[in-house]
């Protein structure tokens, strides 16, 4: 039987790397009977980092999913990576979860991804729950790591726990709404309403604090409270949890993962604040006409092709692909969140990019590499899918005839690349194959084939992303693999311009090959290409062989110039020529042409061209300066900075492509984590001459 959908709590767990995500996690499927002992990250036993080279480098490396129940309630727990390298996987979770947890760190604090994503989670109105972990280690202090959330996140972080001891004496935490006192001793929780001494006081205190703040959410209970009148924990639960989903509040909350310390007071509150799916507010999804309504699932498409879907389990069917998986014992495993109506096992919906009916064979309840059959998945829920024929991580799974798809999520385009080939030519088509699953599994990577170096490129979001790829790709696929960096498209132009004569002439035996044109060539300016022009009078070379000269100029020019690199932005004027009625012919005028291009370079000589790209890196205003310098030393060219919010300030410029191919690692280093940068190409201008 499944879960009913407003009892359905879809959470990511989101942070900065190393703060305790998956150690969280298993604590929560501890508390929650689904393990009877919590893996370890360093030991590689944990729920969700499945893959050897989570394994390998003890993080985590992708997004898990973890479904389980809490009492009641149906817990979807998403797990993506802290490194930024992998925000994808957390912009995903954040995309398809009804509320984060962001797992802060006790002893370091807020760090560069918390505050990275939760710029990402407002961005989506997501409501936050603040955990701040590791309350039993050296050196935390809950005080400290809320004074500095409140710095950065504002007055609506709303701490709701207060920690009882701290360090190795850190037993347990007292609830502020209830006042009550919650104590761990060898695993097991016991509540009670005697405040410890210690800290007594200070609980009272913060507690009129939540009170005052809380009741100002709702009208009819600050008129309550300015009258003296008790404020009950039912109606302080209510108001907290208006403001919660408004998002103008956020809770903190604190703990122990390893301890398994006040996970389960975290499970609770969740269930109890958190929004269901079906009370969070609707996804747009783009279609034409009117969508085919049933219940309240999706509402009458806008003028402007946008429509909503409301979280309705009685609604028309809608899913979306969000990840896609490969699990070496069942293939593609397609992580899929059912946006309305109810689907069963066997149904059959269209992927609205292919167009193609895919039959839901097989629906599973996921928790990490395990997988348990289900009939049916209601509005709101998160579960795999198995033999699909042909989907993709972005896909939407929609009703026969309907119109309706769910705007793929934008990505950073990737900023860091690495040529691969196969170390055997057996090997290239199986390459092939394997990069596209790879994309398929994760579009935040990019594979290209640049058809001047004659390079694969394969791109991600920095060096950790793209060489986690390439094992993941060696491992699932058993191929040997050839790196090297990424070669530069550099190119060629005239020098100035020259008027020459290419002259062809070959006999040996019956039909000779006879060819002479005089052609004037000159450089044209930027990007303008190749223009190829007649000017010959009184027929010295046919009509019907004349594109034969612009052809073999074309080739010659692709052939490179004097550095070895493709010719561009050159004008070539055909003059005169001879020919002969027997021995003229095309080949005879193609090999003109080049042999005219090639004198033109012997005379005038060529200049070397390098490509530029549009470069804008944003960063605290602190750093703007440090940024400016190194980009000047990269032969960067500042073209100004905007303000981009936030206290961050974006540069802008243009720089030679030579000079940022390790920029996204320079740039981490840099800033230490806090840069993000976009490139792109922008054109080409003439290369200096080497010192």
């Amino acid at each position: 039987m499944t879960t009913e959908t407003d009892l359905i709590r879809n959470i990511a767990l989101v942070g900065h790397q190393g703060n305790g995500k998956t150690t969280l996690a298993e604590a929560m499927l501890f508390r929650a009977g689904v393990v009877t002992r919590p893996g370890r990250v360093e030991s590689g036993n944990t729920v969700l980092d499945t893959q050897p080279e989570e394994h390998d480098r003890t993080q985590s490396l992708t997004l898990g999913l973890a479904s389980f129940s809490w009492g009641d309630y149906r817990i979807n727990l998403l797990d993506p990576p802290g490194y930024a390298d992998f925000v994808g996987d957390a912009t995903t979770a954040l995309r398809v979860a009804d509320v984060a947890v962001f797992v802060i760190d006790g002893v370091s604090g807020l760090q560069v991804n918390d505050e990275l994503l939760w710029q990402v989670a407002g961005e989506r109105s997501i409501p936050r729950i603040l955990f701040v972990n590791k309350m039993d280690k050296e050196r935390a202090s809950f005080d400290v790591v809320l004074a500095g959330i409140r710095d950065h996140f504002g007055s609506g972080v709303e701490p709701v726990d207060l920690p009882v001891g701290e360090a190795s004496a850190f037993t347990g935490v007292a609830d502020l709404l209830t006042e009550h006192v919650i104590l761990y001793d060898s695993g097991s929780a016991n509540t009670s309403d005697e405040l410890p001494a210690d800290i007594a006081d200070r609980e009272h205190e913060q507690h009129e604090h939540l009170v005052e703040d809380v009741v100002e959410i709702e009208d009819d209970l600050l008129s309550k409270y300015l009258d003296g009148e008790d404020i009950s924990v039912a109606e302080l639960e209510h108001a907290l949890r208006a403001g919660f989903a408004a998002g103008s509040l956020w809770p903190v909350l604190c703990g122990s993962a390893v301890d398994a310390i006040a996970v389960d007071r975290l499970l609770d509150f969740v269930c109890r604040i958190a929004p269901a799916s079906s009370e969070v507010p609707g996804i747009e999804v783009r279609g034409d006409g009117v969508a085919k309504v049933r219940g309240d699932g999706v509402a009458k498409v806008r003028g402007d092709g946008v429509a909503e879907v409301r979280c309705d389990p009685s609604g028309d069917p809608l899913a979306y692909v969000f990840k896609t998986q490969t699990d070496e014992y069942v293939g593609q495993v397609a992580l899929v969140k059912i946006l309305s109506g109810t689907v069963h096992a066997d149904d059959v919906l269209v992927n609205q990019r292919t167009g193609a009916k895919e039959r839901l064979h097989n629906l599973l309840r996921v928790l990490g590499s395990k997988h348990t059959a289900i009939d049916t998945a209601e509005a709101g829920d998160i579960v795999g899918a198995i033999k699909l024929t042909d989907v993709s991580t972005g896909d939407t799974l929609a009703p026969i005839g309907s119109s309706l798809t769910v705007p793929p999520i934008v990505h950073r385009r990737p900023v860091y690349g690495i040529a691969v080939a196969a170390e055997s030519a057996g090997d290239e088509d199986k390459l092939a194959t394997a990069l596209a699953e790879l994309v398929s599994d994760d579009p935040t990577l990019e594979v290209t084939r640049d058809s001047e170096t004659h390079q694969t490129v394969v791109r991600g979001a920095g060096d950790v992303h793209v060489q986690v790829a390439l094992t993941r790709l060696k491992r699932r696929y058993g191929i040997t693999l050839q790196t090297e960096p990424v070669k530069i498209a550099y190119r060629e132009t005239l020098l100035g311009t020259v008027e020459t004569e290419g002259r062809h002439k070959k006999q040996s035996g019956g039909h000779g090959q006879f060819g002479v044109a005089t052609v004037r060539f000159e450089p044209l300016p930027r990007d303008e290409g190749y223009e190829f022009v007649d000017e010959t009078r009184g027929g010295v070379i046919p009509k019907s062989l004349i594109p034969a000269v612009g052809k073999g100029i074309a080739e010659s020019m692709g052939r490179g110039g004097r550095h070895g690199f493709p010719l561009v932005d050159l004008r070539a004027t055909v003059l005169d020529g001879k020919h002969h009625s027997v021995d003229s012919d095309d080949f005879s005028f193609r090999m003109a042409g080049a042999l005219a291009l090639r004198a033109a370079i012997d005379k005038v000589g060529t200049l070397v061209l390098e490509p530029v790209d549009h470069v804008e890196v944003t960063v605290p205003s602190a750093l703007q300066g440090d940024v400016m310098a190194d980009l000047g030393r990269r032969r960067g060219q500042i073209e100004g900075t905007e303000p981009a919010g936030d206290g961050e300030v974006t540069v802008i410029a243009s720089v030679p492509t030579s000079e940022v191919t390790d920029y996204p690692v320079a740039l981490r280093s840099m800033t230490h984590g806090r840069g993000r940068l976009a490139l792109s190409f922008k054109c080409y201008q003439e290369r200096p001459e080497p010192r």
